[in-house]
């Protein structure tokens, strides 16, 4: 799995996970569970992966509808 983006932002990850399934790209998000650590006020980014092998088009996907990768 390869890191395609990270943000703090629920609603930018729930977009770019709607997108990529769109695509039938596979994406998993890590570190979700990060708020209870936190106690819910957001300073975690989370990070979305996709395979290695779906990484450029993915990485297309975000771009084409400008998604800020967080890096």
């Amino acid at each position: 799995m390869k890191e395609l983006l990270r943000s703090t932002d629920p609603t930018v990850m729930a977009f770019a996970s709607a997108l990529l399934e769109g695509e039938g790209i596979d994406c998993f998000q890590m570190d979700v569970n990060m708020s209870v650590l936190e106690g819910g006020i957001g300073i975690f980014p989370r990070r979305m992966m996709v395979r290695e092998e779906d990484y450029e088009e993915a990485l297309q996907a975000m771009r084409d509808n400008g998604i800020p990768l967080g890096r």
